[in-house]
């Protein structure tokens, strides 16, 4: 307690990933500003909210967090790779302040109280649900006197008697108007800016709604699965979005479980188009997209395809196995009927991703095989994810029903299942090793434009690509894999382990070299002899397009700077006119849209554009994020931009306007005068022509 009377408080938090930039605490500043809306607690407790980056070392957090005078109360905000670091330094805490408060909230700890308790002795209080509330009464216990052992009128909590017993008191119902929750972003409780006005974090975080609809056996999203979604007010969102507008916050990722659901999805897509229009940003939209694609989800696509809003669509499908997807209770889901909404997406031209699991019950090597590359006939950009079991999930609970082994992470607290009824632990073995190499080279990019090629003119699916290039990487003599058998030998234990494995091949020359070998001696000898020349360009075409990440320790990368230009008032690293021997661009394009590509040779020069800033993810996971700095050509950079032209013509007294808008798909709307109807006509190339169009509809005399 501060000499004024006034208690500490301090909300820990704690992101996944090592980056340059912390990851925005939304969670800590929700509990923050619903405290500070109680006039008591404002008046008599002071709030601090302690962010750590992913790579952060216990100790290290433990020199930053303890420096100076113990808080009252330490809030942690828990989740499965952060649990146990808490978990000690809510011991260290104790050895400083033994009579302050130890809460622990989030859903890796929410219902688990006899585990957590057992665990750490030091915690007191278990926050079993929405945290915001009960936090803000837990306050005004610790301010009423309360003992940490007599918080029954707390609904929501798990806490320890005086006699050492857990109690838990009724759960309280869901917050319905999530407004009562003051926005932490407007009332300043996250700090937005550092010293120079520059946004601190890698992305802006909101969340426009909780709850989520369904009950998959793997995924506790939130604690409210199996729930009905609420939202916060559109009023509010806006005022968050041009807060960040004005911040110039390139990228919005939002935490909702199912975004593009509901009609007020569509509405915030709405007042974020006409934001940017009016500050520039944000430039992107990043999310967990709805599972079942509705109505709302396809006009929500659209406007963000013609206002030129970039985000990454999700399929996440987990599996294509009828027997898992049975397991999973997703069997009755619309969004297993995705094959037709990939190929929307891809030829509106937008980014698709999707989503595996590898381990879930019901599922067979085959069988994951089979799903995984009648994906990517579609979708080559696949994440696959080993299945972790969380706490209060359907898998958790039925352990014995699957049969699952699993085993705790040495680093997390994850379970990570080694076998089940249909998984054997040699089967897991091998599929580990899969799941590293997809990973890296089709999740992250490494490879982006090669997939469909291959298939098409190779007739070699995604995964055969893949398993050639893992036989041929553990069996190479050549040092400069080192560095990628080392992350791949770590990998089924430790995540973190992907992060200097990317580094390593978006940045490395002698990464550069090791992938061009392995083509000539793996790959080449392989190939059909007619297409083989094609598939080499569009191979040598993926490393020209990496990302540019220079890496000042690695001798063997040639650091010589690309000019900067500006794009849209974007910067960009330009290579200028490289040299191909097809249109490369053109084939792939033609590829993926099923089109029969003119495989001759025909010398092509293009310029390369790469976003700048690539160093704030290189090494991270964030491959939402990493797919906007991939090197692009110039028409690949605008082609989703919104160009708009007003021309005002007279006609006969009266104004007609013509619109232009947006550029490779481009329209003239014809605003004739005042009672008319509108006109839709195709884009002259003269714009002297714009006359006749005028004169053709009526709007020109």
């Amino acid at each position: 307690m501060k000499a004024d009377g006034r208690i500490l408080v301090h909300i820990l938090q704690q992101g996944v990933w090592e980056m340059p930039l912390e990851s925005m605490p939304l969670a800590a500043g929700y509990l923050k500003s619903t405290a500070y809306a109680d006039e008591r607690i404002a008046a008599r407790a002071d709030i601090k909210i302690c962010n750590y980056r992913g790579a952060v070392t216990l100790p290290e957090m433990a020199a930053d967090f303890f420096q100076g005078d113990p808080p009252d109360i330490l809030a942690c905000s828990v989740l499965g790779w952060n649990y146990r670091a808490f978990g000690t330094l809510a011991e260290t805490f104790k050895q400083m302040n033994p009579d302050g408060w130890v809460v622990f909230g989030g859903t890796h700890v929410a219902n688990q109280a006899d585990r957590v308790f057992g665990m750490f002795p030091e915690v007191d209080v278990i926050v079993n649900g929405e945290g915001e509330l009960v936090f803000r009464d837990l306050l005004g216990a610790y301010l009423d006197g309360h003992s940490r052992h007599d918080l029954h009128e707390i609904t929501g909590v798990s806490f320890k008697d005086t006699a050492g017993e857990t109690v838990t008191t009724a759960v309280p119902e869901r917050i319905d108007d999530l407004d009562v929750i003051p926005s932490p972003v407007l009332t300043g409780a996250i700090d937005l800016t550092d010293a120079d006005g520059k946004f601190l974090y890698d992305v802006a975080l909101m969340e426009t709604n909780r709850g989520c609809p369904y009950k998959c056996s793997f995924c506790y999203w939130g604690g409210a699965t199996g729930q009905r979604v609420r939202a916060f007010s559109r009023e509010r969102l806006r005022a968050e979005l041009e807060l960040f507008a004005k911040m110039n916050v390139h990228t919005i990722a939002l935490c909702d479980a199912n975004f593009g659901l509901l009609p007020i999805d569509e509405e915030f897509v709405d007042d974020l188009i006409q934001i940017r229009q009016k500050y520039g940003y944000p430039k992107a939209l990043e999310s967990s997209w709805a599972k079942n694609k509705s109505k709302v989800f396809y006009s929500i696509v659209r406007k963000m395809k013609q206002a030129g809003l970039r985000s990454s669509f999700t399929l996440a499908l987990q599996t294509l196995s009828d027997t898992a997807l049975r397991e999973m209770n997703r069997k009755n889901m619309k969004v297993n009927a995705w094959e037709d909404l990939a190929a929307w997406l891809s030829e509106e031209g937008l980014e698709c991703y999707a989503e595996l699991l590898w381990g879930a019950p019901g599922e067979t090597i085959e069988t994951f095989f089979e799903g995984y590359d009648r994906l990517a006939r579609k979708v080559s950009r696949i994440a696959v994810y080993p299945l972790l079991m969380l706490p209060n999930t359907e898998y958790s609970e039925k352990k014995a029903e699957y049969g699952i082994v699993s085993v705790r992470g040495d680093t997390d607290d994850f379970e990570y299942v080694l076998s089940h009824n249909t998984m054997t632990f040699e089967e897991n073995k091998r599929m580990q090793r899969f799941l590293f190499w997809a990973r890296l080279m089709a999740e992250y990019m490494i490879l982006r434009h090669l997939w469909v090629p291959a298939l098409k003119l190779a007739g070699m699916t995604q995964s055969q690509v893949l398993r050639n290039f893992e036989e041929w990487i553990e069996g190479t003599d050549d040092p400069r894999a080192a560095p990628l058998l080392t992350a791949q030998s770590l990998a089924a234990a430790d995540q973190d382990s992907y992060g200097p494995a990317l580094g390593y091949l978006y940045g490395s020359g002698d990464a550069q070299r090791l992938l061009q070998r392995w083509w000539s001696e793996s790959m080449r000898p392989v190939l059909p002899a007619d297409t083989a020349p094609v598939l080499d360009e569009i191979f040598r075409y993926d490393l020209l397009t990496r990302p540019i990440y220079h890496r000042e320790d690695d001798p063997s990368q040639d650091l010589t700077p690309l000019p900067l230009v500006e794009v849209e008032g974007e910067k960009y690293h330009m290579r200028a006119g490289v040299e191909l021997a097809y249109p490369i661009p053109e084939i792939v394009a033609d590829l993926r849209a099923d089109r029969e590509p003119d495989l001759s040779p025909a010398p092509t020069r293009v310029d390369l554009y790469y976003k700048t800033g690539f160093e704030n993810f290189a090494e991270t996971t964030n491959h939402e994020e990493i797919v906007y700095f991939m090197g692009m050509t110039r028409e690949q950079v605008t082609a989703t931009r919104t160009k708009t032209a007003v021309v005002v013509v007279a006609a006969d007294g009266d104004e007609t306007v013509v619109v232009v808008s947006p550029e490779g798909t481009e329209t003239v709307v014809v605003v004739a005068p005042e009672g008319a109807e509108p006109v839709l006509a195709p884009t002259p190339t003269d714009p002297n022509r714009y006359l006749t169009i005028l004169r053709d509809h009526g709007g020109c005399s």
